[in-house]
């Protein structure tokens, strides 16, 4: 899978060279004025309406990337472990009950993402076990938004810069963890099982991704949540696809925006596969048990969704013939596939989701 960060950390620096942040709030005082004066405060670091006012408890640090020659920050404008776990809480909170654009506060939050682990990388905190709450935590957002924007025109949403800090945020994640359990003696974090199966649903058919997950720990391979998503990579590999939507369509809210990127790949295939089994002169295949098959939300968008890749739908069935499946299929064709993953998270708050299932 390209983007698969396979890269090591070191984090053997001098101690007495690393600096240690003691700014106490979501935002450095120094960036919230100088912001408030460049009107630069986004609309989510305002008070409540009618008056807007820039709110300093309401700021986040946004992110700059670090040139050269540029000094380094001093410790008042870094943010330790504790209030980057407060800022990372703060966010996830902005998406219950929210109103206004998805996709503005989805940028909003994805940048401030990218603050808070530069903030643990400028610390040399990234690997480090109490790095873990804050990274688990930051990837719940990614993969809920990845899953809630991934049919956003490009203007809108950039995929590809999603994806990079969803696997920057596993490498990282990854890495601690393998630092917690050398300082523990092999005993693994809680929760890591549970992001560890998120990985490979979110790597589904990388040989990488899944060598890793085989060399972990025999207690960690074998957890429920792991068990589960090896299943569904070996019917995808298979090309078992009814074994693999049977499986993933049980899938909880979470591991279901992690495998959704690849819904779209899995279906095709699985058409190419049955238009050569089920390729006869008088065959036809029932629209409303391809819908249940593939996880679709009906026989009219299993209908759209087999038009889209040429092939021949008669009244509520589809006709499935070799060499008649288009080789692609426009970008207007997401196929965002709904009963997937919406319901499955039901009224729960983020925050609160994030909280049942992270360290």
């Amino acid at each position: 899978m390209g983007g698969l960060d396979l890269a090591e950390e070191s984090d053997d620096a001098d101690p007495s060279t690393l600096a240690v942040g003691t700014c106490p709030g979501m935002c450095p005082a120094s960036e919230f004025d100088r912001r408030k004066c460049q009107r630069r405060l986004h609309r989510l670091e305002l008070g409540p309406s009618p008056s807007c006012q820039p709110d300093a408890s309401l700021a986040v640090k946004e992110y700059s990337r670090p040139a050269a020659g540029k000094p380094p920050p001093r410790p008042e404008e870094l943010r330790p472990p504790p209030v980057l776990l407060d800022t990372v809480r703060h966010l996830l909170s902005l998406d219950d009950g929210a109103k206004g654009d998805e996709a503005e506060r989805c940028a909003f939050v994805t940048d401030r993402l990218r603050a808070v682990r530069l903030d643990l990388t400028l610390q040399r905190l990234t690997s480090r076990p109490c790095a873990i709450p804050i990274l688990e935590r930051a990837l719940v957002f990614l993969l809920h938004a990845g899953s809630r924007l991934h049919a956003q025109p490009d203007s809108r949403f950039d995929a590809h810069l999603h994806r990079e800090q969803v696997q920057e945020s596993f490498a990282a994640l990854r890495r601690a963890y393998r630092q917690g359990q050398a300082k523990d003696q092999g005993v693994a974090a809680a929760s890591e099982p549970r992001f560890q199966a998120l990985f490979l649903l979110y790597n589904l058919g990388s040989p990488a991704a899944l060598g890793q997950v085989l060399h972990l720990p025999k207690g960690s391979r074998t957890s429920p949540d792991i068990v589960l998503a090896l299943a569904i990579h070996w019917a995808f590999l298979e090309r078992n696809f009814a074994r693999f939507f049977r499986l993933a369509s049980a899938l909880p809210y979470l591991p279901s925006c992690a495998l959704q990127p690849h819904l779209v790949a899995a279906r095709r295939q699985a058409l190419a596969t049955f238009s050569h089994g089920f390729s006869a002169r008088n065959c036809r295949y029932p629209l409303a048990r391809l819908a249940r098959m593939l996880a679709l939300g009906g026989a009219e968008e299993a209908a759209q969704l087999c038009r889209a890749h040429g092939l021949t739908v008669v009244d509520d069935s589809v006709a499935f013939q070799k060499g008649s499946l288009k080789d692609s299929v426009a970008p207007e064709h997401p196929w965002p596939s709904c009963p997937f993953v919406e319901g499955k998270r039901g009224q729960e708050a983020l925050l609160d989701l994030a909280e049942r299932l992270c360290s």
